[in-house]
């Protein structure tokens, strides 16, 4: 048994992924059947996703789904990993998450990222670009101070004014001190760069200041697990993200997931060969002794309180199965 996998909180992030040959509407009703097995097999949180103009993607109103999600669910903690804030009003998202508070008061969290869209025809949609990233800071305090009643402009945040919503910051670079300033609980991924993610995780801890929201650092790692009966099936979990990832850095556009069965007879070019092999790297995959011992190895490398998995793919039962082995190994601990 591992203390530390023991001590630890896991998460599920569910991106709400389309299947080729599937709808969008299925892939918003998947994330909330996932839902509702994440509280069975006892995971901490469950959150969706923000994304626009993406054709392999249906989470595009992450409160809307939020809402949905905590609806169909009794005990696990719901919220947004993340509401990408540069584009949205601040007011606007405080109201949206007062509201999921107030109807389901104490399991609602608030994870907010920093991205303004995927291609320059999404940004231009949305009214931004690039720069406005360069805002969230400020929009950050302006967000939080709708919840505390400390707003210049003396309007007031209804129903959010009052209400405690735990704020996350997604992190990565920048964000991490971002969040160590505003003293929020940080999530930073991926696994696939570990040297990178300890180095942000570093600057967090080393430029935390407590606030109202947090008097310690809370270090929340991200990225894909993937548990199933041997190295090869687990590797199978990762196929069809892989070449969906290669696909969209070769085509500029990010596909729906494709089977793994598919994927495995492509021709692909060399660019894209790279890219597919690359994006099979450096997750956590294998069987559960093997993830047992992977997790262990990350959190005493991270010190992280909690593990957000983000795991996609298109076999759902095998997706299923995966998230079923690694509630087997969190529970037992390791």
């Amino acid at each position: 048994m591992s203390s530390v996998i023991a001590a630890t909180r896991f998460s599920v992030l569910d991106r709400s992924r389309i299947r080729e040959g599937h709808t969008g509407a299925e892939a918003l009703r998947d994330t909330v059947a996932l839902a509702r097995e994440a509280e069975r097999l006892g995971y901490h949180r469950f959150w969706v996703a923000e994304h626009h103009g993406v054709p392999g993607v249906a989470g595009s109103a992450p409160t809307v789904l939020a809402a949905a999600v905590a609806a169909a669910t009794r005990r696990i903690r719901v919220g947004t990993g993340g509401v990408m804030l540069p584009n949205h009003r601040p007011l606007v998202v405080a109201e949206q998450f007062g509201v999921l508070e107030s109807l389901y008061p104490g399991r609602i969290d608030m994870g907010l990222g920093r991205s303004v869209g995927f291609t320059n025809g999404v940004r231009k949609a949305l009214g931004r670009d690039k720069g406005d990233a360069e805002d969230f800071a400020a929009q950050l305090q302006d967000l939080l101070g709708w919840f505390l009643g400390t707003s210049p402009t003396g309007v007031r945040a209804r129903p959010a004014e009052g209400l405690t919503v735990p704020p996350f910051v997604l992190a990565m670079g920048e964000g991490a001190v971002i969040a160590a300033r505003a003293g929020l609980p940080m999530v930073i991924g991926d696994l696939r760069d570990r040297d990178r993610m300890r180095r942000g995780i570093d600057r967090y801890r080393d430029r935390f200041r407590p606030s109202p929201w947090a008097s310690e650092p809370y270090v929340v790692v991200s990225g894909t697990v993937a548990v199933a009966a041997t190295p090869a099936a687990a590797r199978r979990l990762l196929v069809p993200e892989a070449w969906s990832m290669a696909y969209s850095r070769t085509h500029g556009t990010f596909p729906p997931l494709p089977p793994a069965e598919r994927v495995e007879t492509l021709t692909m070019t060399a660019k894209e060969r790279d890219l597919y092999e690359s994006g099979l790297a450096g997750h956590i995959a294998g069987t559960e002794e093997q993830v047992a011992q992977e997790l262990e190895t990350v959190l005493k490398e991270t010190g992280a309180q909690e593990v957000l998995v983000t795991t996609s793919t298109y076999d759902r039962e095998a997706l299923l199965d995966s998230y079923r082995r690694l509630a087997g190994i969190f529970a037992r601990g390791g």
